[in-house]
């Protein structure tokens, strides 16, 4: 009775470990952190095709998937209503700049779009506290 008991307490244990190892933490954002998108500006009237540079204070950019204190890459939100789970790796909700990219070339349709980039972390998880530009609003003519 003892040795089955023993089992299922190192069972559980193992178990537990298991499942908390498998939640990673948030990777920790200076507090001064911010993301920006430096152009177009909020409000600008662009063409169809355009480029988007991203900003950044406070930190570095580094590729997915290099693990280095201080440094993230950009997720790019466009026409996001809400922003993505920011508690959990990004998905396809948002276009991913793993290179380290600090520009992209886009091309939307005429009309009123928004724009917002979001950092994440070496494994696309968003930083703690979130690392999330203000909402950019243009028109594409």
């Amino acid at each position: 009775m003892k040795k089955s008991f023993r089992s299922v307490v190192l069972l559980s244990s193992i178990v537990m470990a298991l499942v908390v190892g498998a939640v990673q933490a948030q990777t920790q954002a200076p507090s001064a952190a911010a993301v920006y998108i430096a152009a177009p500006a909020n409000g600008a009237v662009v063409p169809t095709t355009f480029t988007v540079e991203f900003g950044l204070s406070g930190m570095g950019v580094a590729p997915s998937g290099v693990e280095r204190a201080n440094t993230g890459h950009h997720h790019l939100l466009i026409d996001g209503a809400t922003l993505p789970n920011l508690n959990q790796a990004l998905g396809a909700d948002v276009t991913h700049f793993g290179g380290g990219q600090t520009q992209t070339i886009l091309t939307l349709s005429p009309g009123t779009h928004t724009l917002q980039l979001i950092l994440g972390d070496h494994l696309h998880t968003p930083h703690q506290p979130a690392v999330v530009s203000q909402l950019v609003t243009i028109t594409v003519q």
